[in-house]
């Protein structure tokens, strides 16, 4: 088997793949399908309503991340990760429910997303770190990779086939079908053999866990660099839910099915990026930087296109450039931080990437309503580049990167010292 695919030669991690695969397209589906029902059905075309919806679902990364890092420090993953499944497939059948009832109303839209932010603030770093159990060290970052794969093979189908569903039965069927999704995921679970695991270290029970894991990062400077460059662009670049649906519905006056097809065309980048991030052996925080950077080339391009379809293309750029520097940046953190702080160190750094969802999808929502569509992907573009220029400008001042213009090619020559990276 080749590099890009070596995990999954391991039987346990085939089952985790597999079974995660099915419910990523049953999660894409309702993402689709939920802020599709609240721009469209709940509002009349209200941005700021889907990016409350939007914040609401990940608001609890925020504010319980630090504590769901240390219980997935402590605890059994696998047996964690089955209550989690178990709690979100019953959040998917109870809202489709509501919509199928007709009684659904926005407020129990936003209690919907924020009972599944909780679910999934429990679920993220266990989810994370889990991986580790099923493959050897050697093979993680390949691993973190082919998760990345899984989840946007899933964004290739899941958001095009909500849009057709939508046209065709309305969003209350597609809350149903991602809640039965996630019995895939359970079933996989349920069939991995113990005995094939990779033991990893459980933190011992202990006051201030979590000073500890700040403490740690406090002495990890490519781990600050990529929490800053990810928060950021997270933050205002990454809003791809809502800004798909206010361009769709708004700038280019489409449908459902249009809608879904920027999420599968997204993908395609998406997908491409996380291919080559499991073939590669080291990523690291000058990726992060660079795959940012590139970020911000590709989605104010986007924010150009004057078509429709000449913006959807734009999108496998932009979708190739996030997970390059998404995929990079967690493969970083997990490869080189100690097992017995893994859980707690990637609960902050998913506090960072999805915790200041809340804090920018109002503010995209409200300038895409009330300023212009294209500029709340435009800011995004900004975002990046002011966050790169920032870090750039601090390791140049600090002696940590050396710029020098060359007469000939390369005509900017760069040099940076090798980051010591403590053992994990």
């Amino acid at each position: 088997m080749s590099r890009t695919f070596s995990s999954l030669a391991i039987p346990n991690y085939r089952l985790w793949f597999l079974g995660a695969f099915v419910s990523n397209v049953g999660t894409w589906m309702q993402r689709v399908a939920q802020d599709w029902l609240v721009l469209t059905v709940l509002t009349h075309e209200s941005g700021v309503a889907v990016g409350i919806t939007t914040g609401l679902q990940f608001l609890p990364f925020l504010l319980l991340g630090p504590f769901t890092g240390v219980v997935a420090d402590r605890v059994d993953h696998r047996k964690l990760l089955m209550i989690t499944q178990v709690a979100a497939g019953a959040l998917g059948v109870g809202l489709g429910a509501l919509v199928l009832s007709g009684h659904a109303q926005l407020g129990h839209v936003y209690g919907f997303a924020l009972a599944l932010g909780v679910v999934s603030a429990f679920d993220a770093p266990a989810r994370q770190i889990f991986v580790g159990d099923l493959v050897p060290k050697g093979l993680l970052s390949n691993a973190v990779g082919l998760n990345s794969s899984s989840f946007n093979a899933a964004r290739l189908i899941g958001p095009g086939l909500a849009g057709l569903l939508i046209a065709a039965v309305g969003t209350g069927w597609i809350f149903m079908i991602n809640g039965v999704t996630f019995a895939s995921t359970l079933v996989a679970l349920k069939l991995m053999k113990s005995e094939k695991f990779h033991p990893q270290e459980r933190a011992p029970r202990s006051p201030g866990q979590i000073l500890d894991a700040v403490r740690y990062l406090r002495t990890r400077r490519d781990l600050q660099i990529i929490f800053i460059v990810v928060s950021v662009v997270s933050m205002l670049g990454m809003n791809f839910q809502l800004t798909s649906a206010i361009m769709a519905r708004v700038e280019f006056d489409r449908g459902p099915e249009e809608y879904g097809i920027l999420g599968s065309v997204l993908a395609i980048g998406s997908l491409a990026g996380s291919v080559m991030a499991a073939r590669r052996r080291e990523p690291s925080a000058r990726l992060v930087v660079i795959a940012a950077a590139s970020f911000g080339v590709s989605a104010g391009i986007m924010s150009l296109m004057p078509t429709f379809w000449s913006y959807a293309a734009a999108g496998i750029l932009v979708g190739f450039t996030a997970l390059t520097m998404l995929t990079a940046a967690n493969a970083t953190v997990q490869t080189t931080t100690p097992t017995a702080m893994r859980g707690r160190v990637m609960s902050l750094y998913m506090m960072v990437l999805m915790g200041t969802t809340p804090v920018g999808s109002p503010i995209v929502g409200w300038i895409g309503e009330h300023i212009d569509p294209r500029l709340s992907v435009g800011i995004g573009a900004i975002s990046a580049f002011v966050v790169v220029a920032a870090v750039v400008g601090w390791a140049v001042g600090h002696g940590r990167l050396d710029l020098a213009l060359s007469p000939r090619r390369p005509f900017l020559r760069i040099s940076y010292p090798e980051v010591q990276v403590p053992d994990a």
